[in-house]
């Protein structure tokens, strides 16, 4: 059979491909959007929607509210998603999977800030993302373990085992102690964890690790996905140290130790930035360390330019 003859040709990815085809036809174009800043009610938007992709997401609505909107625009982006999903193939079926992780770390926060909280279990899964879900049992876990041993031993089974993101969890666990030869151990672990901590280090893992596979494919998806991820390293890391001045991660003996540990090894502030970064310890430094990076210049002189109100660095980012 002669390469790329009629019953070889993307014979792997001919479907998904046709999918995503049909996928991007359904975007709403800009006279459409332009229509949408016209619309003066509900009803409008509703009825100016009713010919796109989106419109039958919308029929059954007597009352649209934008909650309601973002809700229906979330179950077609995940209903599309685990369609594609499940007419891939390895490696896409492993990169799609690995879309799906950051929305899991997410959720198993949510679920834990709830315990802490004493939230209703029913009220924190309906915040949850639906692409970051388990199965409804060990949703329901997760918040409600007890607080002894045989209880956190069960979230550590529960987190670590059953779930894709269990491996960081683990990981995490590993660097944060050099034995977990008992409950104890782990029940210890769990009590001195900040949960925002606990979720930058799951992060961290999460990036390098997806950084790795995309890097290993090769061709397109590391052109692409590397620099987007490298991106994305960089704002996790700025981030952390803007969210840590005036805690305890800020003090001298803990900036270049616990809070360093958080950034990520990726990145275009990797390795030179990050070693700066570990010894920022407000602002006007951090102005002025991430001014010696062109990719970042123009970005934090607005931010020494404008008020709080007017300038928003996670806007910046997302452009």
């Amino acid at each position: 059979m002669s390469l790329g003859g009629i019953a070889t040709f993307n014979a792997l990815h001919a479907f998904p491909e046709a999918l995503i085809r049909g996928y991007r036809s359904g975007f709403i174009k800009d006279g459409d959007y332009h229509h949408l800043t016209q619309c003066e009610s509900m009803e409008d938007f509703k009825l100016n929607l009713a010919e796109t992709d989106y419109g039958p997401y919308f029929a059954n609505e007597t009352k649209l509210t934008p909650m309601i909107v973002q809700a229906r625009c979330t179950d077609k982006l995940v209903k599309e998603f685990y369609y594609l999903r499940s007419h891939s193939v390895a490696p896409l079926t492993t990169f799609l999977d690995y879309l799906t992780y950051e929305y899991m770390i997410e959720n198993v926060m949510l679920l834990l800030r709830g315990t802490l909280s004493g939230r209703n279990v029913n009220e924190l899964i309906s915040q949850c993302h639906p692409l970051g879900m388990f199965n409804d049992n060990t949703m329901r876990i997760i918040p409600t373990f007890e607080a002894s041993a045989r209880g956190y031993a069960d979230l550590y089974e529960t987190v670590l085992v059953d779930t894709p993101i269990g491996p960081y969890f683990q990981h995490y666990l590993d660097s944060t102690s050099e034995s977990f030869n008992s409950t104890s151990d782990m029940k210890a672990i769990l009590e001195d964890t900040k949960i925002e901590m606990l979720k930058n280090c799951l992060l961290k893992y999460y990036l390098e690790d997806f950084y790795a596979l995309c890097e290993s494919m090769g061709g397109e998806t590391a052109d692409i996905m590397c620099s987007l991820l490298r991106m994305k390293a960089d704002k996790h890391s700025i981030f952390i140290t803007m969210n840590s001045f005036g805690t305890p991660l800020n003090e001298p003996a803990m900036r270049e130790t616990d809070r360093k540990k958080l950034y990520p090894s990726i990145g275009n502030l990797y390795p030179a930035g990050v070693e700066l970064l570990s010894k920022v310890d407000d602002d006007a430094k951090l102005v002025a360390t991430l001014s010696v990076f062109p990719l970042y210049k123009n970005m934090f002189d607005k931010f020494v330019a404008s008020n709080a109100e007017e300038f928003s660095i996670d806007d910046e980012f997302f452009r």
